[in-house]
């Protein structure tokens, strides 16, 4: 028998302190950007209706903790991130311009990516974004190389890398683990399980539904996350990226959070209730908490209302931006393609 070998976890450090520790004016800007996404999606999913976003679109409706309690976390000099094709949540909770935003969402020029990459592969390396991928789990093994390149640069920053319970089956995604392990990668792993993938509930779909010990076979420290809560995540978030920066190697979370909305536009989600749906948003909305969070402790309903109306007025002045600015120009085709000669 290995004697060096332990089921390894975080959890128990996790639970010491398992909801972060926010001052007043950190759960006001926690409320403000998770409410941005909120009402961002919302408009989204208005102009996919009226034909102004073609393609696929994915809504982050009700996962919007995760995104704002792990990014909110990270240094934004040199840390790097990388998700799937439901990514705009992501990119607003790095700070990016939504006017940018909901312009690549419409095809414009002014997009994040001109235009060319629409909803599902958006990408700024500006910001440290990567994307945005559209291959179910691709980003897994791409997020391993951009914490590669942490680890070979030595510059001190980790990867984030997103993933669903979708995409937990796929093969990529335990070679990426069994390499990350390998090489003591600066790599955090997080599933974001919304229950459903495309529309497969988990247990359907899963012999082990507890994704946060599917490191285990590959010495990868596990911690099990309520993605429904920003505080709780956040504070999984300090335990966790404190872990890799010390140089421990990678650690797999798993938040578990929750779709209002079908998979995409095109989903009408006929695979659960309504009741279901309507349960989660009374009762486990991480807006609604946080909200209740900041009225008790004295915040006035008046000033959170004021709170969405200046951010209502933001996603239209994107909206508004996005419709009046212009397409690419035909030769925008052209560029930013690779050509190689063999």
């Amino acid at each position: 028998m290995d004697e060096d070998f332990a089921l390894r976890t975080l959890q128990e450090e996790f639970e010491k302190a398992k909801r972060y520790d926010a001052s007043e004016e950190e759960k006001l800007r926690f409320y403000e950007q998770m409410l941005l996404i909120r009402r961002f999606e919302e408009r989204a999913g208005q102009m996919y209706g009226l034909g102004l976003i073609g393609g696929f679109c994915h809504l982050y409706i009700g996962q919007e903790a995760v995104a704002i309690g792990l990014q909110s976390a990270l240094d934004n000099d040199r840390d790097s991130v990388i998700t799937g094709y439901r990514d705009h949540g992501h990119m607003l909770a790095y700070g990016i311009d939504p006017k940018i935003i909901m312009a690549e969402l419409t095809g414009r020029q002014a997009g994040i990516s001109k235009g060319k990459g629409g909803s599902m592969h958006m990408f700024s390396t500006e910001h440290k974004f990567y994307g945005g991928h559209g291959i179910v789990g691709a980003q897994v093994p791409l997020g391993a190389g951009l914490a590669l390149a942490h680890q070979y640069r030595d510059d001190g920053g980790i990867c984030l890398a997103y993933f669903g319970d979708g995409a937990a089956n796929q093969g990529q995604v335990y070679e990426t683990f069994n390499m990350a392990a390998l090489w003591n990668l600066p790599i955090v792993f997080v599933v974001e399980d919304n229950q459903y993938a495309m529309g497969t509930a988990t247990k359907r779909s899963s012999a082990e539904t507890r994704f946060y010990r599917r490191g285990t076979a590959f010495r990868i420290p596990g911690m099990e996350v309520n993605g429904m809560d920003v505080l709780e995540v956040r504070a999984a978030a300090e335990v966790a990226f404190r872990h890799v920066r010390e140089g421990n190697g990678p650690v797999l979370m798993e938040c578990n959070t929750y779709r209002y909305r079908g998979h995409s536009m095109s989903d009408p989600a006929k695979y659960r209730t309504r009741e279901e749906v309507q349960e989660q948003r009374d009762h486990h909305d991480p807006i609604e908490r946080l909200k209740k969070e900041l009225m008790d402790a004295g915040k006035g309903e008046d000033d959170l209302k004021s709170i969405d109306k200046d951010i209502r007025k933001t996603v239209s002045e994107a909206a508004d931006f996005a419709e009046s600015s212009p397409e690419p120009e035909a030769d925008e085709l052209y560029t930013d393609v690779l050509v190689e000669q063999y």
